[in-house]
Protein backbone atom coordinates (compact mmCIF):
# COMPACT_ATOMS: atom_id res chain seq x y z
CA UNK A 1 0.00 0.00 0.00
CA UNK A 2 1.40 3.44 -0.92
CA UNK A 3 1.78 6.14 1.74
CA UNK A 4 -0.92 8.23 0.07
CA UNK A 5 -3.36 5.31 -0.12
CA UNK A 6 -2.68 4.47 3.51
CA UNK A 7 -3.38 8.04 4.62
CA UNK A 8 -6.56 8.16 2.53
CA UNK A 9 -7.79 4.88 4.02
CA UNK A 10 -7.08 6.07 7.57
CA UNK A 11 -8.84 9.37 6.84
CA UNK A 12 -11.86 7.54 5.45
CA UNK A 13 -12.14 5.23 8.45
CA UNK A 14 -11.77 8.12 10.90
CA UNK A 15 -14.45 10.21 9.24
CA UNK A 16 -16.84 7.32 8.78
CA UNK A 17 -16.68 5.88 12.31
CA UNK A 18 -20.08 7.27 13.20
CA UNK A 19 -21.52 6.01 9.92
CA UNK A 20 -20.11 2.53 10.52
CA UNK A 21 -21.59 2.44 14.01
CA UNK A 22 -24.93 3.63 12.69
CA UNK A 23 -24.96 0.96 10.01
CA UNK A 24 -24.30 -1.87 12.50
CA UNK A 25 -27.92 -1.44 13.58
CA UNK A 26 -29.35 0.08 10.44
CA UNK A 27 -32.79 0.05 8.97
CA UNK A 28 -33.02 -1.84 5.70
CA UNK A 29 -35.85 -1.76 3.17
CA UNK A 30 -36.03 -4.69 0.74
CA UNK A 31 -37.78 -4.04 -2.58
CA UNK A 32 -38.60 -6.91 -4.90
CA UNK A 33 -38.41 -6.01 -8.59
CA UNK A 34 -39.70 -9.09 -10.50
CA UNK A 35 -38.94 -7.80 -13.97
CA UNK A 36 -37.54 -9.56 -17.04
CA UNK A 37 -38.21 -7.46 -20.14
CA UNK A 38 -34.72 -5.96 -20.24
CA UNK A 39 -33.44 -9.27 -21.63
CA UNK A 40 -34.68 -12.37 -23.42
CA UNK A 41 -34.60 -15.18 -20.85
CA UNK A 42 -37.75 -16.09 -18.97
CA UNK A 43 -37.36 -16.72 -15.24
CA UNK A 44 -35.33 -13.79 -13.92
CA UNK A 45 -38.62 -12.27 -12.70
CA UNK A 46 -38.62 -15.05 -10.09
CA UNK A 47 -35.31 -13.86 -8.66
CA UNK A 48 -36.73 -11.80 -5.76
CA UNK A 49 -38.89 -14.67 -4.51
CA UNK A 50 -36.00 -17.13 -4.79
CA UNK A 51 -33.63 -14.88 -2.82
CA UNK A 52 -36.23 -14.32 -0.11
CA UNK A 53 -36.86 -18.08 0.04
CA UNK A 54 -33.14 -18.60 0.56
CA UNK A 55 -33.50 -16.80 3.90
CA UNK A 56 -32.53 -13.20 3.16
CA UNK A 57 -34.90 -11.49 5.61
CA UNK A 58 -34.05 -13.82 8.49
CA UNK A 59 -30.33 -13.47 7.78
CA UNK A 60 -30.48 -9.68 7.86
CA UNK A 61 -32.48 -9.75 11.07
CA UNK A 62 -29.98 -12.13 12.64
CA UNK A 63 -27.09 -9.70 12.09
CA UNK A 64 -28.95 -6.84 13.76
CA UNK A 65 -30.71 -5.12 10.87
CA UNK A 66 -34.18 -3.70 11.33
CA UNK A 67 -35.76 -5.05 8.15
CA UNK A 68 -38.75 -3.58 6.35
CA UNK A 69 -39.86 -5.82 3.49
CA UNK A 70 -41.61 -3.52 1.02
CA UNK A 71 -42.82 -6.49 -1.01
CA UNK A 72 -42.72 -6.78 -4.80
CA UNK A 73 -43.48 -3.97 -7.20
CA UNK A 74 -46.09 -4.53 -9.88
CA UNK A 75 -44.88 -3.86 -13.41
CA UNK A 76 -47.02 -3.32 -16.48
CA UNK A 77 -46.31 -4.77 -19.90
CA UNK A 78 -47.15 -2.04 -22.39
CA UNK A 79 -49.14 -3.38 -25.37
CA UNK A 80 -47.59 -3.20 -28.84
CA UNK A 81 -44.13 -2.66 -27.38
CA UNK A 82 -42.10 -5.37 -29.08
CA UNK A 83 -39.45 -3.41 -30.97
CA UNK A 84 -38.47 0.22 -31.50
CA UNK A 85 -36.71 1.09 -34.76
CA UNK A 86 -36.51 -2.66 -35.32
CA UNK A 87 -33.80 -2.85 -32.63
CA UNK A 88 -34.67 -1.84 -29.05
CA UNK A 89 -36.83 -4.43 -27.26
CA UNK A 90 -39.72 -3.41 -24.99
CA UNK A 91 -38.58 0.22 -24.48
CA UNK A 92 -41.87 1.52 -23.06
CA UNK A 93 -42.20 -1.45 -20.71
CA UNK A 94 -38.61 -1.16 -19.46
CA UNK A 95 -38.78 2.62 -19.17
CA UNK A 96 -42.00 2.50 -17.19
CA UNK A 97 -40.62 -0.20 -14.87
CA UNK A 98 -37.46 1.79 -14.16
CA UNK A 99 -39.49 4.92 -13.48
CA UNK A 100 -41.68 2.96 -11.05
CA UNK A 101 -38.63 1.59 -9.24
CA UNK A 102 -36.98 5.02 -9.09
CA UNK A 103 -39.96 6.42 -7.21
CA UNK A 104 -39.97 3.55 -4.72
CA UNK A 105 -36.21 3.70 -4.10
CA UNK A 106 -36.41 7.45 -3.54
CA UNK A 107 -39.29 6.90 -1.13
CA UNK A 108 -37.58 4.32 1.08
CA UNK A 109 -34.25 6.17 1.14
CA UNK A 110 -36.10 9.34 2.06
CA UNK A 111 -37.66 7.41 4.93
CA UNK A 112 -34.19 6.67 6.32
CA UNK A 113 -33.69 3.09 5.10
CA UNK A 114 -30.78 1.53 3.29
CA UNK A 115 -32.41 0.26 0.11
CA UNK A 116 -31.90 -3.30 -1.15
CA UNK A 117 -33.37 -3.92 -4.62
CA UNK A 118 -33.76 -7.54 -5.65
CA UNK A 119 -33.96 -8.12 -9.40
CA UNK A 120 -35.02 -8.90 -11.92
CA UNK A 121 -32.67 -8.04 -14.76
CA UNK A 122 -30.00 -5.35 -14.70
CA UNK A 123 -31.96 -2.80 -16.72
CA UNK A 124 -33.55 -1.99 -13.34
CA UNK A 125 -30.34 -0.29 -12.19
CA UNK A 126 -31.34 2.73 -14.26
CA UNK A 127 -34.35 3.06 -11.97
CA UNK A 128 -32.64 2.30 -8.67
CA UNK A 129 -29.69 4.63 -9.25
CA UNK A 130 -31.93 7.40 -10.63
CA UNK A 131 -34.17 7.17 -7.57
CA UNK A 132 -31.17 7.11 -5.25
CA UNK A 133 -29.67 10.16 -6.98
CA UNK A 134 -32.87 12.13 -6.46
CA UNK A 135 -32.12 12.01 -2.74
CA UNK A 136 -28.30 12.01 -2.94
CA UNK A 137 -27.25 13.78 -6.16
CA UNK A 138 -23.57 13.41 -5.25
CA UNK A 139 -23.62 9.61 -5.00
CA UNK A 140 -21.03 7.27 -6.52
CA UNK A 141 -21.48 3.79 -7.98
CA UNK A 142 -19.60 0.50 -7.77
CA UNK A 143 -20.78 -1.80 -10.57
CA UNK A 144 -19.79 -5.45 -10.06
CA UNK A 145 -20.51 -7.42 -13.21
CA UNK A 146 -19.07 -9.57 -15.97
CA UNK A 147 -20.49 -6.98 -18.40
CA UNK A 148 -20.25 -3.20 -18.61
CA UNK A 149 -23.92 -2.67 -19.59
CA UNK A 150 -22.92 0.61 -21.22
CA UNK A 151 -24.01 0.12 -24.83
CA UNK A 152 -26.22 2.91 -26.13
CA UNK A 153 -29.42 2.30 -28.10
CA UNK A 154 -27.33 3.12 -31.18
CA UNK A 155 -24.48 0.67 -30.48
CA UNK A 156 -26.33 -2.34 -29.06
CA UNK A 157 -26.27 -5.45 -31.18
CA UNK A 158 -28.86 -7.38 -29.15
CA UNK A 159 -31.38 -4.60 -28.47
CA UNK A 160 -31.69 -5.84 -24.87
CA UNK A 161 -31.93 -2.94 -22.45
CA UNK A 162 -30.26 -4.81 -19.58
CA UNK A 163 -27.04 -4.18 -21.53
CA UNK A 164 -27.61 -0.40 -21.67
CA UNK A 165 -28.60 1.13 -18.29
CA UNK A 166 -25.27 2.87 -17.61
CA UNK A 167 -25.43 4.79 -20.89
CA UNK A 168 -28.67 6.43 -19.71
CA UNK A 169 -27.04 7.38 -16.40
CA UNK A 170 -23.83 9.00 -17.68
CA UNK A 171 -23.75 12.75 -18.27
CA UNK A 172 -20.90 12.39 -20.77
CA UNK A 173 -23.09 10.27 -23.07
CA UNK A 174 -26.10 12.57 -23.03
CA UNK A 175 -25.53 13.80 -26.58
CA UNK A 176 -25.08 10.23 -27.83
CA UNK A 177 -28.47 9.03 -26.62
CA UNK A 178 -31.46 9.08 -28.96
CA UNK A 179 -34.92 9.80 -27.64
CA UNK A 180 -36.69 6.49 -27.29
CA UNK A 181 -40.21 5.97 -25.99
CA UNK A 182 -40.51 5.29 -22.28
CA UNK A 183 -37.38 7.16 -21.22
CA UNK A 184 -38.35 10.83 -21.35
CA UNK A 185 -38.24 10.91 -17.53
CA UNK A 186 -34.65 9.58 -17.32
CA UNK A 187 -31.96 12.19 -16.76
CA UNK A 188 -28.23 11.42 -16.53
CA UNK A 189 -27.15 11.72 -12.90
CA UNK A 190 -23.54 10.53 -12.64
CA UNK A 191 -20.27 11.45 -14.30
CA UNK A 192 -17.65 9.09 -15.67
CA UNK A 193 -15.48 9.62 -12.59
CA UNK A 194 -18.36 8.60 -10.28
CA UNK A 195 -18.45 4.92 -11.32
CA UNK A 196 -15.99 2.05 -10.99
CA UNK A 197 -16.48 -1.38 -12.58
CA UNK A 198 -15.20 -4.58 -10.98
CA UNK A 199 -15.12 -8.03 -12.56
CA UNK A 200 -15.46 -7.22 -16.28
CA UNK A 201 -14.59 -9.95 -18.76
CA UNK A 202 -17.11 -9.76 -21.64
CA UNK A 203 -17.15 -6.39 -23.42
CA UNK A 204 -18.53 -5.40 -26.80
CA UNK A 205 -16.27 -3.26 -29.03
CA UNK A 206 -18.46 -0.17 -28.53
CA UNK A 207 -18.33 -0.66 -24.77
CA UNK A 208 -14.53 -0.86 -24.85
CA UNK A 209 -14.47 2.34 -26.90
CA UNK A 210 -16.75 4.15 -24.43
CA UNK A 211 -14.74 3.05 -21.39
CA UNK A 212 -11.47 4.19 -22.94
CA UNK A 213 -12.76 7.39 -24.52
CA UNK A 214 -14.39 8.67 -21.34
CA UNK A 215 -11.66 7.38 -19.03
CA UNK A 216 -14.06 5.23 -17.00
CA UNK A 217 -12.26 3.18 -14.37
CA UNK A 218 -12.70 -0.56 -14.56
CA UNK A 219 -10.98 -3.61 -13.14
CA UNK A 220 -11.25 -6.62 -15.40
CA UNK A 221 -10.70 -10.13 -14.11
CA UNK A 222 -7.23 -9.99 -15.64
CA UNK A 223 -6.44 -6.92 -13.55
CA UNK A 224 -7.87 -8.57 -10.44
CA UNK A 225 -5.65 -11.58 -11.11
CA UNK A 226 -2.68 -9.25 -11.46
CA UNK A 227 -2.98 -6.91 -8.48
CA UNK A 228 -5.42 -8.73 -6.21
CA UNK A 229 -8.84 -7.75 -4.90
CA UNK A 230 -7.44 -5.84 -1.91
CA UNK A 231 -5.57 -3.41 -4.16
CA UNK A 232 -8.62 -3.12 -6.43
CA UNK A 233 -10.78 -2.01 -3.51
CA UNK A 234 -8.15 0.39 -2.20
CA UNK A 235 -7.94 2.09 -5.59
CA UNK A 236 -11.72 2.10 -5.96
CA UNK A 237 -12.24 3.89 -2.64
CA UNK A 238 -9.33 6.22 -3.34
CA UNK A 239 -11.11 7.38 -6.50
CA UNK A 240 -14.67 7.49 -5.24
CA UNK A 241 -14.21 8.53 -1.60
CA UNK A 242 -10.66 9.88 -1.42
CA UNK A 243 -11.55 13.54 -1.85
CA UNK A 244 -14.91 13.63 -0.08
CA UNK A 245 -17.25 11.38 1.81
CA UNK A 246 -20.42 10.57 -0.12
CA UNK A 247 -22.90 7.75 -0.29
CA UNK A 248 -22.28 4.59 -2.28
CA UNK A 249 -24.60 2.68 -4.56
CA UNK A 250 -23.56 -0.92 -5.23
CA UNK A 251 -25.03 -2.60 -8.30
CA UNK A 252 -24.12 -6.29 -8.14
CA UNK A 253 -24.89 -8.69 -10.98
CA UNK A 254 -24.67 -12.29 -9.78
CA UNK A 255 -22.91 -13.21 -13.05
CA UNK A 256 -19.84 -11.38 -11.73
CA UNK A 257 -19.12 -14.69 -10.02
CA UNK A 258 -17.73 -17.65 -11.87
CA UNK A 259 -20.56 -19.83 -13.22
CA UNK A 260 -19.36 -22.73 -11.09
CA UNK A 261 -20.53 -20.68 -8.08
CA UNK A 262 -23.58 -18.96 -9.58
CA UNK A 263 -24.89 -21.09 -12.44
CA UNK A 264 -28.53 -19.93 -12.28
CA UNK A 265 -28.16 -16.73 -14.27
CA UNK A 266 -28.86 -15.64 -17.82
CA UNK A 267 -25.47 -14.56 -19.21
CA UNK A 268 -22.75 -16.56 -17.42
CA UNK A 269 -19.11 -15.98 -18.39
CA UNK A 270 -16.35 -18.32 -17.26
CA UNK A 271 -13.42 -16.99 -15.26
CA UNK A 272 -15.34 -14.86 -12.77
CA UNK A 273 -14.94 -13.83 -9.16
CA UNK A 274 -14.24 -16.42 -6.50
CA UNK A 275 -16.42 -16.59 -3.40
CA UNK A 276 -13.72 -14.95 -1.31
CA UNK A 277 -13.24 -12.09 -3.79
CA UNK A 278 -16.97 -11.36 -3.94
CA UNK A 279 -17.41 -11.41 -0.18
CA UNK A 280 -14.32 -9.24 0.28
CA UNK A 281 -15.82 -6.62 -2.04
CA UNK A 282 -19.02 -6.60 0.02
CA UNK A 283 -17.20 -6.48 3.36
CA UNK A 284 -14.99 -3.59 2.28
CA UNK A 285 -18.01 -1.63 1.07
CA UNK A 286 -19.69 -2.22 4.43
CA UNK A 287 -16.55 -1.04 6.22
CA UNK A 288 -16.73 2.37 4.55
CA UNK A 289 -19.99 3.08 6.36
CA UNK A 290 -21.20 4.87 3.24
CA UNK A 291 -23.42 2.26 1.56
CA UNK A 292 -26.88 3.68 1.01
CA UNK A 293 -28.40 1.38 -1.63
CA UNK A 294 -27.60 -1.84 -3.42
CA UNK A 295 -28.98 -3.93 -6.26
CA UNK A 296 -28.66 -7.71 -6.44
CA UNK A 297 -29.79 -8.73 -9.92
CA UNK A 298 -29.92 -11.45 -12.60
CA UNK A 299 -30.64 -14.44 -10.36
CA UNK A 300 -32.71 -16.72 -12.59
CA UNK A 301 -33.92 -19.85 -10.77
CA UNK A 302 -35.41 -21.30 -13.97
CA UNK A 303 -31.92 -21.63 -15.45
CA UNK A 304 -30.51 -23.79 -12.69
CA UNK A 305 -30.02 -27.28 -14.08
CA UNK A 306 -30.68 -28.77 -10.63
CA UNK A 307 -32.11 -27.63 -7.33
CA UNK A 308 -28.57 -27.56 -5.97
CA UNK A 309 -27.53 -25.05 -8.65
CA UNK A 310 -30.47 -22.81 -7.76
CA UNK A 311 -29.66 -23.11 -4.07
CA UNK A 312 -26.00 -22.29 -4.65
CA UNK A 313 -26.88 -19.15 -6.62
CA UNK A 314 -29.53 -17.84 -4.25
CA UNK A 315 -27.42 -18.60 -1.17
CA UNK A 316 -24.58 -16.65 -2.74
CA UNK A 317 -26.92 -13.72 -3.33
CA UNK A 318 -27.95 -13.77 0.33
CA UNK A 319 -24.30 -13.88 1.42
CA UNK A 320 -23.45 -10.83 -0.68
CA UNK A 321 -26.33 -8.73 0.65
CA UNK A 322 -25.66 -9.79 4.24
CA UNK A 323 -21.94 -9.05 3.94
CA UNK A 324 -22.75 -5.58 2.62
CA UNK A 325 -24.88 -4.97 5.70
CA UNK A 326 -22.66 -6.20 8.51
CA UNK A 327 -22.13 -9.96 8.35
CA UNK A 328 -18.45 -10.75 8.87
CA UNK A 329 -16.24 -13.81 8.69
CA UNK A 330 -14.35 -13.03 11.90
CA UNK A 331 -16.94 -13.96 14.50
CA UNK A 332 -20.40 -15.32 15.23
CA UNK A 333 -23.41 -13.12 14.68
CA UNK A 334 -24.26 -12.83 18.35
CA UNK A 335 -22.08 -10.78 20.71
CA UNK A 336 -20.76 -12.05 24.04
CA UNK A 337 -20.07 -9.70 26.93
CA UNK A 338 -18.67 -12.09 29.55
CA UNK A 339 -17.07 -15.52 29.49
CA UNK A 340 -18.84 -18.19 31.52
CA UNK A 341 -17.08 -19.58 34.59
CA UNK A 342 -17.32 -23.13 35.95
CA UNK A 343 -19.53 -21.89 38.78
CA UNK A 344 -22.08 -20.34 36.42
CA UNK A 345 -21.81 -22.88 33.62
CA UNK A 346 -22.43 -25.91 35.79
CA UNK A 347 -24.60 -24.36 38.46
CA UNK A 348 -27.68 -26.40 37.49
CA UNK A 349 -25.65 -29.63 37.33
CA UNK A 350 -24.25 -29.02 40.82
CA UNK A 351 -27.72 -28.46 42.21
CA UNK A 352 -28.88 -31.73 40.64
CA UNK A 353 -25.94 -33.59 42.21
CA UNK A 354 -26.73 -32.17 45.64
CA UNK A 355 -30.35 -33.34 45.36
CA UNK A 356 -29.17 -36.82 44.40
Amino acid sequence: MSLRSGIVRLFQKTLSTQNVQRQRVHSVAVIGAPFSKGQKRHGVEHGPAAIRSAGLIDRLSSIGCNVYDAGDLNFVHVPDDELYKNTIKYPRTVGLACQRLAKEVNRVIGAGHICVTLGGDHSLALGSISGHAQHYPDLCVIWVDAHADINTPLTTSSGNLHGQPVSFLLKELQDKMPLIPGFSWAKPCISASDIVYIGLRDLDPAEQFILKTYNITYYSMRQIDGIGIQKVMERTFDQLLGRRQRVLHLSFDIDAFDPTLAPATGTPVIGGLTYREGIYIAEEIQNTGMLSALDLVEVNPILGATSDEVKATTSLAVDIVASCLGQTRECARRTIHELPTPDTAFESDNEEQIRI
